[in-house]
């Protein structure tokens, strides 16, 4: 009973993983297609204010890093993902940090991003980014569900930690 519990909470946590990739992959290529449809490459809506869409090329990484650098971001692209889900569906029940619903959701966002962004290199030699807000670069869905599932994790690993040595102390 205890390995058939065992196996249905992995199947659960498996499915939110995919779960989460697939929802943000979808809504990041389907933004990205609508502002390419939509607005013309280095326009913006509106023209100006603190919040705008716009239609930006980025050959570069996040922040604008290493532009026209596209093979090797899509090698680290596929190496990411590969190592995302070896952790993600075989490793992680090692971790116990990794082997949560919570955790499965962030690497599930985290994959799903590095997903979204690889597709627009692969299919377009670029990534498309649109929303801008104030001075930061513009970004795109990708980007912020990478970042949101990053910060997620963190947070994870705080927290168990901060959680074992509080455990810690009260052994002594």
């Amino acid at each position: 009973m205890q390995r058939a519990n065992s196996l249905s909470r992995s199947w659960r946590q498996n499915a939110i993983f995919f779960m989460a990739a697939l929802l943000v992959t979808t809504a990041d290529q389907f933004s990205k297609s609508w502002i390419r449809s939509n607005i013309i490459l280095g326009e913006s809506m509106p023209k100006t204010g603190f919040f705008r869409l716009a239609h930006v090329h980025n050959t570069g990484s996040a922040f604008g890093l290493f532009q026209d650098q596209a093979l090797l971001l899509t090698i680290v692209a596929f190496i990411g993902i590969t190592a995302l889900l070896f952790f993600a569906l075989s490793r992680s029940r090692h971790f116990s940090s990794l082997a949560t619903m919570p955790a499965k959701l962030a690497l599930g966002l985290i994959f799903g991003g590095t997903v979204g962004n690889l597709l627009d290199r692969l299919n377009n030699g670029y990534v498309t980014d649109f929303i801008v807000v104030g001075r930061w670069p513009a970004f795109n869905i990708a980007d912020s569900s990478v970042v949101v599932g990053a910060i997620f994790i963190a947070y994870l690993l705080i927290r168990l930690t901060d959680n074992s040595e509080h455990r810690d102390g009260q052994n002594t």
